[in-house]
């Protein structure tokens, strides 16, 4: 059983990315999925997929390398925990790594980057961090 399904889902991703594989596989759920799109909307992943397993279904991953091999992901983070929650109004939303990162930030409006959420002038929880 898993605990906290975003750290899950954030440990496979840097774990596929060190072992520099093609792609990786998660269960799925709505959160992970909106987490994809926002990875996928900021270049972060090259695309996903959602496939139906007749169960909870399987959120596949398809990561992004530049041409020398690097990863395009240098790092990924969990922010709020299921036992420490952090919550943010949108004039304190960090700017992470100088604006070299994002922040994928939980809204009323649903999940947007810091940026985004800095401009529609919504606070939110911090779901994590990419760069």
């Amino acid at each position: 059983m898993i605990m906290d399904p975003i750290s899950d889902m954030f440990t496979r991703i840097r774990n596929a990315n060190a072992k520099l594989h093609e792609k990786v596989d998660v269960p799925s759920s709505k959160l992970k999925i909106e987490v994809a799109k926002i990875l996928k909307s900021e270049g972060y992943i090259a695309n996903y997929k959602n496939i139906d397993d007749r169960k909870q279904g399987i959120l596949r991953i398809y990561l992004k390398y530049v041409p020398d091999g690097k990863s395009v992901i240098q790092g990924i983070k969990r922010g709020s925990k299921p036992s420490l929650r952090i919550y943010k109004g949108y004039s304190d939303m960090p700017k992470f790594m100088g604006g070299l990162g994002i922040a994928i930030v939980s809204t009323s409006k649903g999940l947007l980057t810091d940026e985004n959420a800095r401009k529609e002038k919504i606070g939110g929880e911090i779901i994590g961090y990419v760069w």
